[in-house]
């Protein structure tokens, strides 16, 4: 009895040597990606979903993420090789195209379907009529910001001119935005989540209008890397949108109650009825988009949005295809 179990342990270390290196050479270890986003918002949530749910890992990445506060910062992150990629809004891909610059950036996977920002106001309204608006005062945005362009869009959508029917202030600073309201300035405002559910369980305003919603679906942020970085690594980028899709796909469908959950370790601090709320209306509005895959007809919206805002030339706007690349997103899983 001793002999054969000699030889059997003895069998099972030689094939453990003939079967391990093989078997070593086979685990890779995961790729370091360096991640910026431009701001923190719970408009990014199915990205905040992936990385909780663990789906980076699973699919071989190690993520480092860094927030810019800033689409210019984010840029010269991505441009200048600190960041590997990035989540922006598509006027940055659009101007970097149309720049002298030799680095260019390419959109691979889109995440939110439009503008997040609600239009709130001082008093409850059974029906809103946008006419209303007209020779108000309405905290806007800074000027060029793609919050300020999508509500003038939505304002020239229901036939007010932005710069002759409405008075739009568009000088206070993101973090004093809040304040600015409670302080008395403006009669209506747009605000994001979850300052808008906030700011509504406070009683200090009152839900409008949905500025997405209005305006129809323009792809809003989407993930992009440099032409360069993208050659190197297609199987990075492909890892990352296949993460991405699960992450859409889970907060599509997922309760309310349950995205709030996750949202609370990305915004310490925030009231959860106010995160809850924000989860609630996003997913209802369908803002958080459930594929990756980027339309030509919402970008073409897109960028319609900036000429009419006159922040890009007709003549410099960028084909689809030299914009987008469609094959990572249509083949995530």
């Amino acid at each position: 009895m001793l002999d054969r179990r000699r030889v059997v342990q003895g069998a099972v270390a030689a094939a453990s040597l003939t079967i391990a290196p093989r078997a070593l050479a086979q685990i890779k270890p995961p790729v370091k990606i360096r991640y910026n986003e431009v701001v923190r918002s719970t408009l990014y949530t199915p990205a905040y979903v992936a990385m909780t749910k663990g789906w980076f890992t699973e699919a071989g990445l190690d993520l480092t993420m860094s927030t810019a506060n800033g689409g210019d910062k984010s840029t010269a992150a991505l441009v200048s090789g600190a960041a590997d990629i990035a989540l922006i809004g598509p006027e940055s891909a659009i101007y970097v195209q149309t720049s002298d610059s030799p680095t260019k950036v390419r959109i691979f996977c889109g995440l939110t379907s439009t503008d997040g920002f609600m239009l709130l106001g001082r008093d409850k309204v059974d029906k809103f009529d946008w006419k209303s608006l007209k020779g108000k005062e309405i905290l806007g945005f800074r000027p060029g910001s793609t919050p300020l362009l999508f509500l003038e869009a939505a304002l020239r959508k229901n036939g007010i001119d932005p710069q002759a029917d409405v008075k739009l202030i568009n000088n206070i600073g993101i973090p004093a935005r809040v304040g600015a309201w409670l302080s008395g300035q403006g009669q209506y405002a747009i605000f994001i989540e979850p300052d808008a559910s906030q700011l509504e369980l406070d009683g200090k305003a009152h839900f409008l209008a949905s500025i997405g919603e209005t305006v129809g679906f323009a792809d809003y942020t989407a993930f992009m890397a440099t032409e360069k970085y993208i050659h190197d690594n297609p199987a990075v980028i492909q890892a990352w949108t296949n993460a991405i899709d699960k992450g859409m796909k889970w907060t599509a469908s997922a309760p309310a109650a349950e995205i709030a959950a996750i949202l609370q370790q990305y915004f310490p601090g925030v009231n959860p009825k106010a995160l809850l709320g924000a989860a609630e209306r996003y997913q209802r509005l369908k803002i958080w988009k459930n594929t990756p895959v980027i339309e030509p007809a919402a970008m073409e919206k897109f960028q319609d949005i900036l000429v009419q805002g006159h922040v890009l030339e007709q003549a410099k706007r960028v084909k689809f295809s030299d914009l987008v690349l469609t094959e990572f997103a249509a083949k995530a899983k």
